[in-house]
């Protein structure tokens, strides 16, 4: 018995809109599909501006907002997943965001080094 494996290409990302609610992506092959922002508890917490500051990168397979240190995949969002941030995790990036820190991997390492 022959079996074979189809990989099936992931179309990229154009736009991407986020509301008070709502994470909307439109692909580059013409579906525009959107999820509760409710899954990436980061953009939930940021404000409009730092929700509208993205990026894409790797050949629009990838978003990124540099303001609140956050990247998620397409692939990830037309597979329904949600972040996988622990709560730990979360909660130390809340608690620099909130007291105006640098919001970046590295800097809430070194914030948690010095407790």
């Amino acid at each position: 018995m022959t079996t074979s494996i189809v990989e099936l290409a992931v179309p990229g990302a154009m736009t991407v809109t986020a509301t008070e609610d709502t994470l909307t992506v439109e692909l580059t092959d013409g579906r525009t599909f959107s999820v509760p922002l409710a899954w990436y508890p980061r953009l939930l917490h940021a404000i409009p501006e730092e929700r509208d500051n993205w990026e894409l990168f790797a050949d629009a397979q990838h978003i990124h907002w540099s303001d609140l240190d956050e990247d998620i995949s397409v692939e990830g969002l037309l597979a329904g997943r949600p972040s996988l941030e622990g709560a730990g995790s979360f909660e130390r990036w809340l608690k620099a965001k909130r007291a105006g820190r640098p919001l970046t991997l590295d800097a809430l390492r070194r914030g948690s080094e010095g407790r």
